[in-house]
């Protein structure tokens, strides 16, 4: 009995041991995991990096958190106004009048704008300026109104598109501007519930759609400076002191970094500063965000550190070529043909945004062909699928005949039939 006791004891003992040692195991490889973690040292309580062409995630902080983005929201107007201009449903050139709401927030010292009565007339590109380089609360509500019919519908537009989009489920608009409810006072939407309210994530992905589907929204938010009216005694300075254009500026040469040409900035008490920015070198375009820093200062010194972790650590490497033959799958069969098997190639190429030095290694390639091919067959049909991946994500690429193969005769196939019985009764014979 006593020896049973010292055994059971011994058991548990070890069992303890066991237990002690597992959590010590894990606690270390959390905390080799949190060690390995990139970081950056942002001020900023959200940020993300993304690549432009691919919207591949390159860096994250806290990017799926919902908060407010102040001007920021003011990229969905810009997406929209320009579907509008390319969908011919406004023109440029068009008299675009100011109502009494955007005048109110044109003339508010305490918000953004550029001052303008109601009544006054502007062309919907002046005020597409005044948006971009300014952002004009005014100028947002002016071409929402010629647009819709009022910046309510206008709202709907911009929800009905983060939907399309593929933003967070969180991410809602209650007007074109960003503003707080409590900055539009008796002009905030009744139909409309809740505060303007989005993640990092969200703002990349609208960056990455703006820039997509619009890329001449460049050539607005680079503007450094510009005049709204040609009366006025002092231009529109761009908010975006980071922009390539203030090299020369002594106000602004220290925050400027080189190949960034945008995107929006946006600033409330409750959103703090938030700088969504686009920069391409060597042909790489980045898309950064950072939210909730607590200077203007802070968010771009922060946009500086996710745009050169982007810049000094990836590179687009071409990992499969167009018109290449693959490695695993030389030939591919197929039936009733003149001949039996085909050269598959790659259909287009593969380009990806890896980690500088990446190894050929890295990069799993699995090659697979259509089954029951049959001839006619015509150079350039798609014939099987290659996949590669990379980083724990796959990516197909398209196989496709390198050849055209024509059907066999009547007699040819009659022949080949009767030559693969005998080759058959043969091979059974053998075993």
């Amino acid at each position: 009995m006593r020896r049973l006791w010292k055994a059971g004891k011994l058991i548990i003992v070890s069992s303890l041991l066991l237990q002690l040692s597992i959590f010590s195991i894990q606690n270390n490889t959390a905390q080799a995991a949190a060690a390995d973690a990139t970081n950056l040292g942002l001020n900023s309580k959200s940020a993300i990096l993304m690549e432009a062409s691919t919207g591949q995630v390159m860096y994250e902080l806290n990017a799926d958190q919902p908060m407010p983005p102040a001007s920021m929201a003011k990229m969905m107007t810009e997406y929209l106004v320009l579907d509008s201009v390319t969908n011919k449903k406004i023109n440029w050139t068009d008299s675009v009048p100011i109502s009494e709401y955007s005048a109110y927030l044109s003339n508010n010292k305490q918000l953004s704008g550029i001052p303008k009565a109601k009544g006054d007339q502007y062309t919907a590109q002046d005020l597409f300026y005044a948006v971009t380089i300014y952002s004009d609360n005014g100028a947002a509500v002016a071409l929402a109104e010629q647009i819709a019919g009022s910046e309510e519908k206008f709202t709907q537009m911009m929800n009905e598109t983060a939907v399309k989009m593929g933003l967070s489920k969180e991410a809602h608009f209650i007007n074109t501007s960003g503003l707080d409810r409590s900055d539009l006072k008796q002009y905030a939407p009744t139909s409309i519930d809740g505060e303007t309210i989005f993640t990092a994530r969200d703002s990349a992905l609208i960056a990455y759609h703006l820039i997509k589907e619009h890329s001449e929204i460049l050539q607005y938010s680079s503007i450094v400076s510009k005049k709204f009216r040609s009366t006025d005694a002092n231009p529109m300075i761009n908010y975006d002191w980071m922009l390539s254009g203030n090299k020369d500026n002594p106000n602004f040469k220290k925050y400027v970094y080189d190949g960034l040409d945008g995107l929006k900035t946006g600033h409330t008490d409750r959103a703090g500063y938030c700088f969504t920015g686009t920069a391409e070198r060597n042909g790489l375009r980045l898309i950064s965000v950072v939210m909730n820093a607590n200077s203007r200062e802070s968010s771009f010194l922060d946009t500086r550190k996710v745009l050169d972790y982007g810049y000094t650590n990836f590179e687009k490497k071409e990992v499969v070529a167009a018109g290449t033959e693959v490695e695993s799958l030389k030939t591919v069969p197929f039936k009733k043909g003149v001949n039996t098997q085909l050269t598959p190639v790659t259909k287009e190429g593969l380009t990806l945004l890896v980690k500088k030095g990446a190894a050929d290694s890295e990069f799993v390639k699995k090659a697979e062909a259509n089954s029951e091919l049959v001839a006619p067959i015509t150079k350039g049909q798609e014939v099987g699928t290659m996949t590669v991946t990379y980083n724990n994500k796959s990516y197909p690429v398209k196989l496709v005949s390198s050849t055209d193969e024509v059907k066999g005769s009547w007699i040819r196939l009659l022949f080949r039939a009767i030559g693969s019985f005998f080759s058959d009764m043969l091979n059974k014979n053998q075993k």
